[in-house]
């Protein structure tokens, strides 16, 4: 049976939904509510406070670590990958910057074809075993090999090994591992106190186990990395994605000017009407979004800098966000 929430109006949420909805104004929440299970078996209810795992939604956060890693000095967006890379991934063209992965226009060949003929988002698709893939240099294996698909900067094609890559850039041209750098210069100045990437073999209380379909106890920690990198992977409250984007416009990680940059069309149509800047989806209608996708995760999240208004809807089953997402974000 389908509930009709009171509080936004006309919104319809289905039986089978499964976690939280969210609407803040300028960091008030004015709709904030959780539905069903964060783990099935054990019957534990989802909270408002519950951690998810947000899939590719977290690239905004890596986007934002080298935005800040180019503002100390340590690295530039014409920085190319094959100067940081040495000898690894050797079919990376050599004139591939970091600009280029951020938005998605370096050309080199992605590990996940998700356009491929019958892929399922509920598909095994990790070519290593994900117990292995537990820091960014476990990676590697799964990433060599992939021939370039274009010219560096010729067009946009969504390319999760991108981040990956930019993962790898990150950490030696900081000298912190990847973890470590995406918490001390997004999470910690952001003040996200309940972001994180955790393993998803030892997920601590109060976080969602993510189930690949709207029943039954298949859980998706067969299908991902143990551990979230580049590409995505970080688990998040709803209320500290709403924080993520008030310190992002307030300029609490990178200076505005470089938020600005950030967040204006590097594609103009990236999807459909959808255009894409550096980590973030632009819409039609001027908010700034982030989406994640991925067995057992569902999420979506815009946000209005002009009324610092934000919009999330958040699941922990594969396809359990989109008719609601359709609904509250549109």
């Amino acid at each position: 049976m389908a509930a009709t929430l009171r509080g936004v109006e006309g919104l319809t949420v289905p039986a089978d939904f499964s976690g939280v909805i969210s609407v803040d104004r300028a960091g008030e929440p004015s709709f904030r509510r959780a539905y069903g299970a964060a783990d099935r078996a054990a019957a534990i209810p989802n909270r408002a406070d519950t951690r998810f795992a947000i899939a590719s939604g977290a690239k905004g956060f890596v986007a934002v670590a080298v935005a800040s890693l180019v503002e100390a000095g340590a690295l530039r967006l014409d920085t190319t990958a094959r100067s940081l890379l040495g000898a690894d991934l050797p079919l990376i063209a050599d004139d591939v910057t970091v600009g280029q992965l951020l938005a998605h226009r370096s050309g080199i060949g992605d590990y996940l074809d998700e356009d491929a003929d019958g892929y399922e988002v509920t598909d095994y698709v990790l070519s290593e075993p994900v117990h292995r893939l537990d820091r960014t240099d476990a990676f590697l294996p799964m990433l060599d090999g992939r021939p370039t698909v274009f010219p560096a900067g010729a067009r946009f094609s969504y390319c999760n090994g991108g981040y990956l890559v930019l993962a790898l850039l990150l950490e030696r041209a900081g000298g912190v591992p990847f973890h470590d750098a995406v918490a001390e210069r997004v999470f910690a100045p952001a003040g996200m106190s309940d972001t994180a990437y955790l393993r998803s073999d030892e997920l601590p209380a109060n976080t969602a186990t993510g189930y690949l379909h709207a029943d039954g106890l298949r859980s998706n920690v067969l299908h991902l990395p143990v551990r979230g990198n580049g590409d995505g992977g970080a688990y998040s409250t709803v209320a500290d994605i709403s924080t993520f984007w008030r310190a992002l416009f307030a300029g609490a990680m990178v200076s505005p000017g470089f938020v600005a940059d950030l967040v204006r069309p590097h594609t103009e149509k990236a999807y459909r009407d959808f255009g894409y800047g550096l980590g973030f989806w632009l819409r039609p209608d001027g908010r700034v979004q982030l989406e994640g996708s991925d067995a057992g995760v569902s999420f979506r999240s815009a946000h209005d800098p002009d009324t610092s208004t934000t919009w999330t809807v958040v699941s922990n089953w594969s396809d359990g966000a989109w008719p609601v997402a359709r609904e509250v974000i549109a």
